[in-house]
């Protein structure tokens, strides 16, 4: 087993879970703002909270429950991450994406990452869906910086496919079928805890954002160097700085998440079932 520290750790808690069940999922899916509620879905198998394993990260988030959901979905063995890590919480970014990793070990090949963002592109609609064609995330430390964990993947990873255009075109074909307006384009992680300024959003505007988000990003990342196929959903909660003249808060976020949770919901139970 590699001597390295963050591996050990994963190795660790797989082991702790292994104990506990037996379940090994097909596909991880990380429910961000407004998804609290997908578990319902599922018929569920084991449920395992983060704070069932000592020494866990634990989701400090506002709707974030820190919880492993492990069940059938659609005839798919899944596993959802219910509530997430977030590098404004104060975690290393090797903890943020220590649950992904976890879910690939335990035999998840494919990632379902979804997370509520704001709107940088004028022409999206509050409401709305996104999936990610790409990502920008450099304004965040990679999670691979460090010694490279062979045992979960190369040093250098490729990142040209990093979400799946398989998957992508079936978001889109799901949601045209359904009624459901998603859009597709670029993904901006950013640090958070602060919305951004209306100068940030001119300048990420510039480098070909459409929205921007405290999550995810990295999560992607650390799927694709395990090999996973990645999908990224997201929700538009609200326009950001400087986009309208509205003021930027938490609550709304949640507010417009939980509106329309329904067919975020249904995006994701129809994806499921077609993979």
């Amino acid at each position: 087993m590699s001597a390295n520290p963050i591996y050990e750790r994963l190795v660790h808690y797989r082991d702790l879970i292994r104990e506990i069940t037996d379940f090994e999922p097909e596909i991880a899916i990380t429910l961000g703002s407004g998804l609290g509620n997908f578990a319902d879905n599922i018929e569920v198998v084991k449920t395992v909270n983060y704070s069932d394993l000592p020494g866990f990260p634990c989701s400090t988030a506002p709707g974030h429950v820190g919880q492993f959901i492990f069940g059938m979905l659609g005839g798919k063995k899944v596993a959802c991450m219910k509530g997430r890590l977030h590098y404004y919480e104060g975690y290393p970014m090797s903890d943020v994406v220590m649950p992904l990793r976890l879910l690939k070990m335990l035999g998840a090949k494919t990632a379902i990452i979804t997370n509520a963002v704001g709107a940088i592109n004028k022409n999206y609609k509050v409401g709305s869906f996104m999936v990610s064609r790409d990502c920008i995330s450099f304004f965040v430390p990679s999670p691979l910086i460090g010694q490279n964990i062979d045992e979960l993947g190369p040093r250098f990873v490729d990142m040209s496919d990093l979400y799946t255009k398989e998957l992508r075109e079936k978001v889109k074909a799901i949601a045209s079928r359904e009624g459901i307006d998603v859009n597709e384009g670029v993904f901006v992680q950013l640090t958070g805890p602060q919305f951004e300024t209306a100068s940030e959003i001119v300048a990420l505007r510039t480098l070909g954002a459409d929205c921007a988000g405290m999550s995810s990003g990295v999560e992607a990342i650390a799927g694709a160097h395990m090999g996973m196929k990645v999908c990224g959903i997201s929700c538009i909660t609200n326009m950001c700085t400087g986009v309208t003249d509205e003021k930027l808060s938490g609550e709304e976020v949640i507010e417009v998440a939980n509106r329309v949770s329904r067919d975020f919901e249904k995006l994701i139970k129809l994806l499921v079932e077609e993979i």
